[in-house]
């Protein structure tokens, strides 16, 4: 009796005039404790009735999940698996009420991450896939449930989709395959800091399938003739692609090149220049991450200064997005580690030096002004060229090094006493006037005197101080200052390093070397 009733309660709620009135009767609340019978039959009919009745209607979708329907849903989803018009209803009623905040709460504390990825695997009709898809790219916007998905297998089943649908031309298909895409840059980004492992994760199981997908793709079509659906994509391939790299060292440079070859950098930069424009962050985001993280290795460094990303990065940085411009600069200063190439094409550009100089300063971008000045410090590191140190100093961007030197961090000062003490290996001609302007001396004095400088950045400083000896004006600030003093203490200091650099500054101080 009660099964049947419960079948005449769905098809009433099918009828939209019908909905008040089961509502006003408080149908709801007497149709939850059903979820719980043994009986499937009885299970279909309430939870087609119960859905049916709170469609679209918030409140009532709140009061659900209050009164505990979840556990019952994952319940239903758990043990009738094989039974597609249970899970049907199951994910129709998941589908609807995932989007709170409160059932996402709720739904973080059942196992549903592993229902889901099983439903997910045996899927056979589009329609599946997309109700799973959909449930699956709301509860991605949890925390909780990014890491449990995660840790449930999702990357393998998205590789597994991935390989699967690549290459076909059917609507349906690519639906799918941008779904996955989409579920795969929620599971990568945003959340909370301290996810690396997940990403990680996420990273490792999907780089086959996108190493090979590239290269299917480039063998069917051609690299040049990449579909727009095809291209929408991209930019998700590389960045998990890059993030592999970063810990796959058997296969990592390769990968990395693979790409490269396939012209996947400036599909990125494209895709880059059309998003900044129409303002999609999460596109930008995804882009500037893999641009970032592929300028690491390398064999990828040599091939994207020859195809001439460096030109076209510093073109994007006229935008106006501080993220964007945060990760070009990263993304630059990865080019020109180690690359002396990288640093002398950066260094001759006038407008792009002007840029950074002016962003240095930047107060209301902190982010920005570090990185500009990491961008200034590694360009002069990793040059070899006069032209670049008095390109640097014509735009005024020497007393930003300078200043760069007293940053609360060790490893920003580091940078900035390893780029001036190249630079003045160069050409300390040029830079005599501005190291006096911008009282280096006196501020290298303080960094020795200092007891809470840490061993690297003093014996940093004493490498600098050694070059500016070469001066006769700044030595003469140096014996000025009384830095010998400081340095004979030094002499006694507790770090070796130190001591070694204190004994080798006064001998040239002194004239012995």
């Amino acid at each position: 009796c009660a099964v049947k009733a419960a079948h005449v309660l769905s098809e009433i709620a099918k009828n939209e005039e019908m909905k008040k009135p089961c509502i006003e009767a408080d149908l709801v609340l007497t149709l939850i404790p059903l979820l719980e019978s043994p009986d499937q039959e009885m299970l279909l009919h309430a939870g087609r009735a119960i859905g049916r009745i709170c469609y679209d209607n918030r409140d009532l979708q709140e009061e659900l999940v209050k009164v505990g329907v979840i556990p019952s849903l994952v319940r239903i989803l758990t043990d009738y698996a094989e039974s597609e018009p249970l899970v049907h209803v199951s994910l129709l009623a998941l589908y609807n009420l995932a989007d709170l905040d409160s059932a996402k709460e709720a739904l973080s504390m059942t196992k549903v991450a592993e229902q889901l990825v099983k439903q997910l695997r045996r899927a056979e009709s589009h329609e599946r896939l997309e109700i799973v898809f959909e449930v699956l790219q709301a509860l991605a916007e949890n925390d909780a449930l990014k890491v449990q998905l995660a840790d449930a297998g999702m990357p393998e089943v998205l590789s597994e989709i991935l390989l699967r649908l690549q290459g076909s031309s059917q609507a349906e298909d690519t639906c799918i395959v941008r779904a996955a895409s989409d579920l795969i840059v929620s599971l990568l980004l945003g959340g909370k800091k301290g996810n690396i492992t997940r990403q990680l994760k996420v990273a490792k199981n999907n780089a086959k399938s996108i190493v090979l997908i590239l290269a299917r793709h480039e063998n069917n079509q051609g690299k040049d003739s990449l579909n727009s659906e095809f291209a929408s994509l991209v930019f998700i391939m590389v960045f998990l692609t890059s993030l592999t790299c970063l810990v796959l060292p058997l296969s990592s440079d390769g990968n990395c090149l693979r790409m490269v070859q396939l012209g996947v950098i400036h599909q990125l930069l494209d895709l880059l220049e059309k998003h900044v424009q129409s303002g999609d962050t999460s596109v930008q985001q995804a882009a500037l991450s893999a641009l970032q993280n592929l300028a690491v290795p390398v064999v990828s460094k040599v091939q994207m200064l020859e195809e001439g990303v460096a030109e076209r990065i510093e073109a994007l940085l006229r935008s106006e997005s501080p993220p964007v411009q945060f990760k070009l600069l990263g993304t630059l200063r990865m080019l020109a580690d180690g690359q002396a190439d990288a640093a002398e094409i950066l260094g001759h550009d006038p407008m792009l030096l002007n840029r950074l100089v002016q962003w240095c300063s930047v107060s209301d971008h902190s982010g920005i002004c570090r990185e500009a000045n990491r961008l200034l410090a590694s360009i002069l590191h990793h040059n070899r060229s006069q032209e670049v140190v008095r390109a640097i100093q014509a735009a005024q961007g020497v007393k930003h090094l300078v200043s760069m030197t007293t940053s609360e961090h060790a490893a920003t000062q580091n940078e900035a006493l390893n780029a001036l003490a190249i630079a003045s290996a160069i050409d300390l001609e040029t830079l005599e006037e501005p190291f006096k302007e911008s009282q280096l001396v006196q501020s290298l004095h303080k960094l020795l005197q200092d007891d809470n400088t840490s061993p690297e950045v003093k014996y940093n400083s004493m490498g600098l101080l050694c070059r500016l000896l070469n001066s006769g004006a700044l030595r003469q600030e140096i014996e000025e200052d009384k830095i010998k003093d400081t340095l004979e203490r030094l002499c006694s200091h507790s770090n070796a390093d130190v001591v070694k650099g204190a004994i080798t500054t006064l001998q040239v101080l002194r004239g012995e070397t």
